[in-house]
């Protein structure tokens, strides 16, 4: 970790604000902030592209790969939180500011569409780790306690998955639903992702959730078959 942010050094934060109340619509809401008391030394920043082939039993060489398309960011950062200086609840206070960004919002439960906030992980100018996104896991380590047990430092390790915009001329819930193509659930699926690869956009992955009647969208059985809509912008 580096020195304590003060007045010279830019602090890093994590805003953590309400979801879209749309498909392709902007976060909501602030609902948290976390201020890094020290700026992280360290960002692994990752991003894939998408292909698809199929093998075939004749050919003597690997069959040419299609693209399919490109995959969202990935931020890995680590939060540390220490409270030694003043034995108090900040750290515990700030873990469960954290946890919240894994929990479906009060907002989004009352109106019975369940969704986790986004976050937006924040530091200065940076641009290529700044983006609106969906905390994929969270690993909390304390490593100090005080007397009575109160935690006193921790070590929060977080991957923030980019959730994007929509893309230009599509857009999946704007007409009526229309099958583009079915699709097997493979371990380690997510609507998100398959909303990202058909749309290009991965908060569309309610339209995939509706039309297969999902009631619990995060979690997807390995076999299970899925209709997968068109956007009204394809013939």
């Amino acid at each position: 970790m580096t020195a304590p942010a003060g007045a010279n050094l830019v602090r890093a934060a994590l805003r953590i604000m309400q979801p879209p109340a749309k498909v392709g619509a902007a976060p909501g809401g602030l609902i948290a902030r976390v201020g890094f008391q020290f700026n992280p030394n360290q960002l692994t920043l990752t991003k894939r592209t998408e292909w698809r082939r199929k093998p075939s039993r004749m050919a003597d060489q690997a069959a040419v790969p299609e693209f399919v398309g490109s995959a969202p960011r990935s931020l890995s950062v680590e939060i540390f939180l220490d409270a030694t200086a003043k034995h108090d609840n900040s750290v515990e206070k700030n873990v469960k500011k954290i946890l919240l960004a894994c929990v479906p919002t009060t907002q989004s439960l009352g109106k019975k569409r369940p969704a986790s906030p986004w976050v937006r992980f924040e530091w200065g100018r940076s641009t290529t780790v700044s983006f609106d996104g969906i905390v994929k896991n969270v690993s909390v380590a304390y490593s100090l306690f005080d007397v009575d047990g109160t935690p006193l430092r921790a070590r929060c390790s977080l991957t923030i998955d980019e959730a994007g915009g929509a893309t230009p001329g599509q857009n999946p819930t704007s007409g009526a639903i229309e099958a583009r193509r079915g699709h097997r659930v493979v371990a380690g699926d997510t609507l998100a992702q398959l909303a990202w690869r058909e749309y290009g956009d991965a908060t569309a992955w309610r339209v995939i959730a509706e039309a297969n009647g999902l009631d619990d969208p995060m979690r997807l059985r390995p076999g299970t078959e899925l209709l997968i809509p068109a956007s009204d912008t394809e013939g």
